[in-house]
């Protein structure tokens, strides 16, 4: 009896702790939702938008690149002064900022007032997001880790599409400043619950700790390197104007990267990308989210200019994609757990990769259920398990005064990659008509867009071949995810 009432006494004493780490989770991750929803939600609306302010063709896609732009570039000094000055201070911050920046962008009257708003945004969630994920893999340890970050890519992932559906219900039914206004009661919600649920920082901030030469390189040169690809598809890759701006963001990359190597408190440890777990993820990041948000752009394309629908119906008709993308991302987190990130990682861009040939045979004459449906759905299953298998590569074994570093690493991929598979699939999607004005036909338009699709699927297998040679086997990661975060492996 004595022995029955230790154990029942040891279940009382653990359970509010586990209640209480997935609900600091659900909140973390209904941040991180606002954010991915105003990446996606916006596209849907952008021809309501554009007509509403009065924005011409050469400058709607501002509404999009203000946003990224300033969010990419400035993901790993967020990351890093999560680590620094605190990781509730810096997502909390976060949160002011972003909640702030969507009410002025919901209430912008021109288009500059909207371009400046966005860049707010993108601020705030620089700050928010590599701190949440972050608090995330610190309150995690173990398998456990590899549940909660698959549920953190399930939001990654499937937050995408949900974005289009939800950008495709308010802009049809309400409008599309509804966009915005809905971030505003969510962020109070998640201001309210982080204030009671997100540990506290015992430590005061350490601002002298902060690289800022580093943060200035960086962020320069990821700017750049976004700018360059965010233009590509309207200005073309050869002029001036993208070679110039994307070199000159590769040399600062370069260039950051010798700093970093002389710097006694860096922004980024360059040497943990030697560790093949986190340098190999941060590859196949790159081309998950390049898949990803490529063939979420084609797809959206496909079904407003080839088959006609509505910004309603366009949204509706992501939803099953949202759901398996949660799907992949909890059989992901179960794989992983079983298996280690390299046979998942590469079998699940394998079958991404199906899922693009298939979809590469739309046409003109074409219908959701057919064309679109079986093979978006064989892609989404795909691409959730490796949302998950990157992630936990990157982030399991990160100490805890490193994990607001890797976090915003893990983050950078992950936006870096989805500008440039929507620069490269939408550049080849467009060179079949010549142009990108709506005026050629159906048939070519379908064409181009078969295509992009077969690019994206050659970029999945390929990198499924990459992940077998350059991902650490189960032997050796299995160990570290048991024990994460204290041992590392290379």
């Amino acid at each position: 009896m004595r022995h029955r009432r230790h154990t029942n006494d040891q279940q009382d004493q653990h359970q509010p702790v586990t209640d209480f780490r997935w609900n600091l989770l659900v909140l973390l991750c209904l941040a991180q939702l606002i954010v991915i929803l105003d990446i996606s939600a916006v596209n849907v609306a952008l021809p309501d938008l554009a007509a509403d302010l009065a924005i011409g063709d050469g400058s709607i896609e501002w509404t999009i690149t203000s946003y990224s732009l300033i969010f990419g570039s400035l993901l790993l000094l967020g990351g890093r002064a999560a680590d620094l000055l605190g990781r509730r201070r810096v997502f909390l911050g976060g949160l002011a900022v972003f909640t702030v920046a969507s009410l002025a962008t919901a209430l912008a009257g021109s288009a500059t007032e909207l371009f400046a708003a966005r860049a707010g945004q993108g601020l705030g969630a620089a700050m928010l997001s590599p701190a949440a994920l972050s608090i995330i893999t610190s309150a995690f340890r173990g398998p456990e880790r590899a549940k909660a970050l698959g549920v953190w890519g399930a939001v990654g992932g499937a937050g995408a599409a949900v974005g289009v559906l939800l950008g495709g219900t308010l802009t049809e039914l309400v409008d599309w400043r509804a966009i915005f206004l809905i971030n505003l009661p969510i962020g109070l919600v998640v201001a309210v619950g982080a204030a009671r649920i997100v540990p506290a920082d015992t430590a005061r901030p350490r601002w002298r700790g902060l690289d800022l030469p580093g943060a200035a390189a960086v962020t320069a040169s990821l700017g750049a390197v976004v700018y360059a690809l965010s233009q590509a598809y309207s200005a073309g890759w050869t002029p001036a104007q993208t070679l110039g701006t994307g070199a000159a963001g590769l040399i600062g990359l370069a260039a950051f990267a010798a700093l970093e190597r002389r710097t006694s408190q860096p922004l980024l440890r360059i040497e943990r990308l030697a560790d093949r777990a986190i340098g190999g993820g941060i590859m196949m990041m790159l081309a998950t989210s390049a898949v990803l948000f490529g063939s979420f752009l084609l797809t959206s394309l496909y079904l407003q200019n080839v088959l006609g629908t509505g910004p309603l119906e366009t949204g509706l008709a992501f939803l099953p994609i949202a759901v398996t993308i949660g799907a992949g991302a909890h059989i992901g987190s179960q794989l992983v757990s079983r298996l280690g990130v390299r046979l998942p990682l590469a079998g699940a861009l394998a079958v991404s990769a199906l899922g693009m040939l298939l979809l590469s045979g739309v046409g003109s004459d074409g219908s959701y259920v057919s064309d679109i449906l079986p093979g978006m759905l064989i892609t989404s299953i795909g691409l959730g398990v490796a949302l998950v298998s990157v992630s936990v590569a990157v982030l399991t074994g990160a100490p805890d005064d490193e994990a607001g570093m890797l976090s915003g690493l893990n983050t950078t991929g992950h936006e870096i990659g989805g500008s440039f598979g929507i620069a490269v699939l939408v550049t080849i999607a467009t060179a079949a008509t010549g142009a990108s004005d709506g005026d050629a036909s159906t048939a070519t338009v379908a064409s181009g867009l078969g295509d992009a699709y077969l690019a994206a699927g050659i970029l999945a297998a390929v990198a499924s071949l990459v992940a077998l040679a350059v991902m650490p086997a189960a032997t050796k990661f299995l160990p570290r995810l048991r024990l994460a975060p204290r041992v590392a492996i290379h």
